[in-house]
């Protein structure tokens, strides 16, 4: 009888500063084959911890957007499956056996897009434009890559693409400090990204940007039903957004490049 060949994966994580997270993500998929983790060059223990888990680790000086460093990390892997995961995300074992499952039983020309349960300062957020929330993270190595984005980078693969059913659990922003200092660096990477690729903004401009992210956020996609911690939500997005399209003015007015 014919014995059927195990389907090997990888996982690869892109880290910058991820200390205090990087370990529950790297043991919730110790299971893989091979975990592969890109670093920016941390400051902290990030590169150390992964390697004290097994991780194979890179590091790089520079930083060029993180769609740069995901392909990186793709073409590190050396797995016929990939799973892509941030390091604030955690695989449960329900998702872990589905994964499983599923990459010994699907043909090549497949992808999988995970639901994720997010969480906000402590509290999972069911409305807001959070759920569901469905990212393409499991693909075959040789049919996918992604897009070379500095934020908000996608996986390019032209393949039928499939939706599994557990949750990738992501602690996207464990408190208000954490809010604050991603807020800022994902404004200005946005700023520079649609700087770029030729748009520019006015301060009236990113005025109404900002309301409208909170409208969007707050009673169109329900944001007031996760309570409290919904406005606060809504009230940040609407600054990411204000702040996003102010630095784009300033990047358009001094013509920066």
């Amino acid at each position: 009888m014919k014995i059927k060949k195990k389907i090997t994966l990888s996982v690869m994580i892109i880290t910058k500063n991820e200390e205090n997270v990087i370990s529950d993500c790297i043991n919730s998929v110790s299971w893989a084959d091979e975990i592969i983790v890109v670093d920016a060059n941390s400051s902290d223990k990030t590169a150390a911890i992964s390697k004290k888990l097994g991780a194979k680790v890179t590091v790089t000086k520079e930083w060029h957007g993180f769609g740069h460093q995901k392909n990186l990390a793709l073409n590190l892997a050396s797995n016929e499956w990939v799973l892509s995961v941030d390091a604030d995300e955690i695989v449960t074992a329900q998702l872990k056996q589905e994964i499983q499952e599923v990459i010994q039983s699907t043909s090549e020309n497949q992808a999988f897009q995970i639901p994720r349960a997010s969480s906000y300062c402590g509290q999972f957020i069911k409305y807001s434009g959070w759920s569901p929330d469905y990212v393409l993270r499991l693909f075959p190595r040789e049919s996918a890559r992604f897009s070379d984005d500095l934020v908000h980078e996608k996986v390019i693969f032209n393949g039928e693409i499939k939706s599994l059913k557990m949750p990738l659990i992501h602690t996207s922003y464990e408190n208000l400090e954490d809010v604050l200092e991603k807020t800022n660096r994902y404004s200005t990477a946005g700023a520079l990204m649609m700087h770029k690729n030729g748009k520019t903004s006015s301060l009236s401009k990113a005025i109404f940007k900002g309301l409208w992210a909170f409208i969007r956020t707050y009673f169109l996609r329900l944001g007031f039903l996760d309570g409290r911690m919904g406005f606060i939500l809504a009230v940040s997005n609407a600054e990411a957004t204000y702040y996003k399209y102010l630095k784009l003015f300033i990047l358009s007015k001094n013509g920066r490049d």
